[in-house]
């Protein structure tokens, strides 16, 4: 029988992570609470969870950073969870790393259906990437001057590797498993984030803006092209 998976609730609310926790172990989650960022990162250090729910705004340590810093050594689901509702907050929160942004007040249901989903995500992502591994250890795909590595989750450029978060190479790689195709902006959010994202297409806006600094200062001649009123897309 599969152990229940482990969830780190980091929440300087003790209502908030009261709620959260009772609603996760009905599900049959363990549950490990924290009242700050600095408590949960010691704590990863000596034992990963399988997901971590975080509040933005807390004492000490944000959920920013705390987040940056998760993201530097895992790939683990998070959940970023936050009474500031500016879109740039969800886009920043995004963009380092999280895969899921909720603003309080929220739904603990919704809260439970997004993290079933995202293990659903999270493990079908695993077994695929295994699949992958086992029948071409050697797959790469070129675009232009660069090359995209899936396995390594690497992009090559002159023989150099391009530093990318987690959300910019899964961007590129959307654009390379579809090149020459015009990607609709809820096509791309769909592929990059892996399920239904709520929030705002702007989102995306961002990721190609970084993308594009980063492919310049490279010296890659690859280029992100926009279509007017409908998304973007990336020539072979």
């Amino acid at each position: 029988m599969e152990e229940a998976k482990r969830i780190f609730v980091v929440d300087d609310d003790p209502n908030i992570r009261l709620i959260i926790t009772r609603y996760l172990e009905v599900e049959g989650y363990r549950v490990t609470e924290f009242s700050d960022g600095e408590q949960a990162l010691r704590s990863f250090e000596q034992e990963a969870p399988d997901m971590v729910i975080l509040d933005l705004m807390m004492p000490g340590i944000d959920g920013f950073e705390v987040c940056r810093k998760l993201r530097a050594e895992s790939q683990i689901p998070i959940i970023m969870v936050s009474a500031k509702d500016a879109e740039v907050d969800k886009i920043v929160g995004l963009e380092l790393g999280s895969d899921d942004y909720l603003s309080k007040p929220f739904s603990p249901r919704e809260l439970i259906a997004r993290v079933k989903t995202i293990f659903r995500r999270f493990q079908a992502g695993i077994a695929a990437s295994t699949s992958s591994e086992a029948s071409d250890a050697s797959a790469r795909i070129r675009l232009q001057d660069i090359w995209v590595c899936p396995v390594e989750r690497q992009v090559i450029y002159a023989d150099q590797e391009i530093d990318f978060t987690a959300k910019e190479f899964e961007l590129l790689h959307c654009f390379a498993r579809h090149p020459n195709r015009a990607l609709t902006r809820e096509q791309l959010l769909s592929q990059v984030w892996g399920y239904d994202y709520l929030g705002d297409e702007r989102a995306i806006d961002d990721l190609v803006k970084r993308l594009r600094k980063k492919i310049k200062a490279c010296g890659s001649h690859l280029e992100i092209k926009t279509v007017w009123g409908y998304g973007y897309k990336v020539e072979s």
